[in-house]
């Protein structure tokens, strides 16, 4: 593909009709209750109650990779499988996948019509009546399996509409967001316990003792059968494979598909909910899905683009991730460690991140590596400036430097002297979405 001749195109506005009047008529201002999206639920005559079954996850860190890995299961079993993520990265329809493919903008616009109609100008948050367009649209169109993934908390976002799901899952809890869920790590973890519901399983990722303690506590008085990754089941990496160690039985498989150590916990999980869906999965289908999951932004390497033509033309390598958090920090400090030893080769961090995440706490364990860092900021009210980076990375005891833009950052990099750097591209989803928007060949498909 080449990039739109005219030049006064903006990528990331593809689908954006939809998207301009969504956000003009309903305020991204969230509302922490499920009221709202029930009342419009309800107008539409429960669409959440004719969907095929519902793998809900929850968590702060993961639930992303671990959905994508249980679509590429479900597909690899022949199933047709409905996804909702979120947020998009260059284009609202990748928050709404039907039966394998994305929503189609006229699709979308139709459904909106409806949608609002529907609502008759009541109070409605821009995420709830996606939410919303989502459920609809799944009601709607044929499929066997519906893997949906929480917004924000879980007790009280907006898809947590279903009283009976498939499977629960719950990916590890971090601290995020404490501006909402807060203010500690046991109020976080009795948000995403929310999804937990009376007598359905749950599947746990390894959790820090405060956020298990929680969990568990919310399984019981709902009597959720809870299958918890190193107590009843287990998944590392062997050899370069995952091994699953389920309570009856232990599969080899081939490695997942998204790169990093913390992949194969992932993938774990998701094969865990998936065989407690579908206890009759064989091993080639498990295998064959966790191997071809995509999830971009999550330790992708670029190469397409003009950031990946610049680092082509220099020898160097260019990878992007949108992890924001400090234990999102921790997991891609382990996957950078793994490719400088594969390949030693400086390490140069291009970040920008929206300014309430803790950039401190993303950027310590960084600090033993010594990579080269270059702060930049991206478009959005709420980004924080270079300076601010610049502080927090101090902090962290690094020694970083500043650029105008990712552009610009990326041009940096690459003018280290001696061997081509490894560039890493992080700091937030949005803003791995604008490097993503610069070309049609990088936007998600």
């Amino acid at each position: 593909m080449t990039l739109p001749s005219d030049p006064g195109h903006d990528p990331i506005r593809a689908s954006d009709a939809v998207i301009q009047r969504l956000r003009a008529n309903h305020p991204t201002l969230i509302d922490l209750s499920t009221g709202r999206v029930e009342r419009l639920l309800a107008a539409l005559d429960h669409p959440e109650r004719r969907l095929p079954p519902v793998i809900h996850v929850a968590g702060t860190n993961g639930k992303g990779s671990t959905v994508a890995y249980l679509r590429a299961i479900g597909e690899a079993a022949g199933l047709r499988v409905h996804a909702l993520t979120s947020p998009h990265l260059v284009r609202f329809a990748e928050r709404i996948r039907l039966a394998g493919n994305l929503i189609t903008d006229e699709h979308l616009l139709a459904l909106t019509e409806r949608v609002e109609a529907a609502n008759g100008g009541e109070p409605i948050s821009f995420f709830e009546i996606t939410t919303v367009l989502a459920f609809l649209a799944f009601a709607e169109t044929p499929a066997d399996l519906c893997v949906v993934e929480v917004g924000l908390g879980g007790r009280f976002d907006a898809t947590n509409v279903f009283d009976a799901p498939a499977v629960s899952v719950i990916t590890p809890v971090d601290y995020d967001h404490l501006e909402m869920l807060g203010p500690g790590l046991p109020k976080i973890a009795w948000e995403k316990a929310g999804i937990v519901k009376h007598g359905r399983p749950v599947v746990v990722a390894r959790q820090m003792d405060e956020a298990l303690e929680m969990i568990e506590r919310e399984a019981d008085d709902r009597m959720a059968p809870m299958l918890l990754m190193g107590r009843d089941f287990d998944a590392w990496e062997e050899r370069g494979r995952l091994l699953v160690q389920m309570p009856e039985r232990l599969l080899d498989l081939p490695a997942p598909s998204l790169f990093g150590g913390y992949q194969f916990g992932n993938a774990g999980v998701a094969v865990a909910a998936a065989l407690t869906f579908d206890p009759s999965l064989s091993d080639e289908v498990l295998g064959r899905g966790v191997a071809s999951a995509v999830w971009p932004a999550r330790m992708q390497r670029l190469t397409a683009g003009p950031l990946a033509e610049l680092a082509k033309a220099r020898g160097a390598d260019l990878w992007l991730d949108g992890g924001h958090n400090p234990h999102a920090g921790r997991a891609l400090a382990e996957a950078a460690s793994r490719i400088v030893d594969r390949d030693p080769r400086p390490l140069v961090l291009v970040t920008g991140m929206f300014a309430r995440k803790d950039a401190e706490g993303f950027f310590r364990p960084f600090a033993e590596m010594r990579p080269r860092v270059i702060c930049t900021t991206f478009d959005s009210a709420i980004a924080a400036s270079a300076d601010e980076l610049v502080t927090a990375a101090v902090r962290a005891g690094l020694s970083p430097e500043t650029a105008a833009n990712v552009s610009d950052g990326v041009a940096r990099a690459l003018e280290i002297e001696g061997p081509a750097p490894h560039v890493l591209i992080c700091g937030g989803l949005h803003f791995a979405g604008e490097v993503l928007a610069m070309s049609p060949e990088t936007w998600p498909s």
